[in-house]
């Protein structure tokens, strides 16, 4: 009977995980099983430097889409499988309500301790990096810089050319979904910001490299909250895009991790979780695969801690809670995704 509920588990999982087997190092037979998000290219880093320290331990890596992800664990922990060994993915919502639905277990790990209690929910999901929001922008176009509060933006937006913004398609983007979420919580005059863009032509996109490209090109003269993980490093390489964190308040989103409850080897998961949690794992992540991180012993331009000393109050990071999970609620995204499109077309 297990044969045959495993069996129909593998038939009903998606084939187009992207799977990387990292090799141990010393050796040894034990493998740790990873699902990400993450494309495996930009974690080969993490996963080597993972390795350095425990070399014996090879790496099953499973690259797949966050839903993907969340119905894998899912499906394999009822039919009573053996599931991955940690979580790793950029779709807060999606994680937090596996932990919140019993998938997930707490973790023991020294690397937790003094994380932000913002990133952290029951020992359970802990964020890893630190992404803010930005508005990015083709320097040619704002000699004297571009509007640097979303009341400067709605101001720009009524005189600027039609078709010169550019922002997350809200319908295909999850993270431009949570972006306009949190907009919604800090700023009165969203739907006035909203409206604007609509009147000023707003172009719409799944990703944030849609409108990056095309506001270095001059195609898009500004693009507004578009994940700063994406553009701070072609920012700092095209002299042409330039980037900007808002003076108003700037909304702070995390990748995040968890340990499942049916992992094959929890103490596995937990050693990596624990390493992705070290100053060594946040440098990595920090300066290899260019997401900022969150632990405050890491330093540069882009880190945490270099963000909190210039904005301080300003920075508005998604606190790993339940609260997460009202976006995922089909009627209020209904709701949500009505408002929108009517703001674009020019309604009310």
């Amino acid at each position: 009977m297990w044969v045959l509920r495993a069996l129909l588990v593998c038939l009903a999982l998606p084939a187009a995980a992207d799977v990387v087997v990292f090799p141990a190092p010393g050796g040894g037979s034990r493998e740790l099983v990873v699902y990400s998000s993450l494309d495996s290219p930009l974690a080969r880093p993490l996963i080597e430097a993972f390795q350095r320290g425990a070399p014996d331990v090879a790496v099953r890596y499973e690259d797949l889409l966050t839903g993907e992800i969340a119905d894998r664990v899912m499906q394999e922990t009822d039919a009573g499988a053996a599931t991955a060994d940690l979580v790793f993915s950029s779709a807060m919502d999606v994680t937090v309500k596996l932990a919140n639905d019993g998938y997930a277990s707490e973790a023991d790990v020294p690397g937790a301790a003094g994380w932000p209690d913002w990133a952290v929910w029951r020992n359970m999901v802990f964020a890893l990096t630190f992404e803010p929001a930005v508005i990015v922008y083709h320097r040619p176009s704002f000699p004297g810089g571009p509007p640097d509060t979303r009341a400067a933006l709605i101001d720009w937006l009524r005189t600027a050319p039609k078709g010169s913004i550019g922002t997350y398609d809200i319908a295909r983007s999850a993270v431009g979904y949570l972006f306009l979420m949190r907009d919604e919580e800090h700023f009165a005059d969203l739907w006035t910001l909203v409206r604007a863009m609509g009147r000023a032509g707003v172009q719409v996109f799944p990703t944030s490299q849609d409108v990056i490209d095309r506001v270095n090109a001059g195609t898009l003269k500004l693009g507004y909250n578009v994940l700063g993980s994406y553009a701070a490093d072609q920012a700092s390489r095209l002299p042409d895009l330039g980037l900007m964190l808002p003076r108003d308040y700037v909304v702070v989103v995390s990748r995040v991790a968890l340990v499942p409850r049916a992992a094959h080897s929890p103490d596995l998961g937990e050693a990596f979780l624990d390493f992705l949690l070290s100053r060594e794992g946040q440098t990595v992540l920090a300066e290899r695969l260019r997401l900022p991180a969150i632990s405050l012993e890491v330093a540069g331009k882009d880190s945490a801690a270099a963000m909190q000393e210039t904005l301080g109050a300003k920075l508005r990071p998604v606190a790993v809670s339940p609260g997460l999970l009202a976006y995922l609620d089909a009627a209020s995204r209904a709701r949500v995704l009505a408002a929108w499109n009517a703001a674009l077309e020019g309604g009310e």
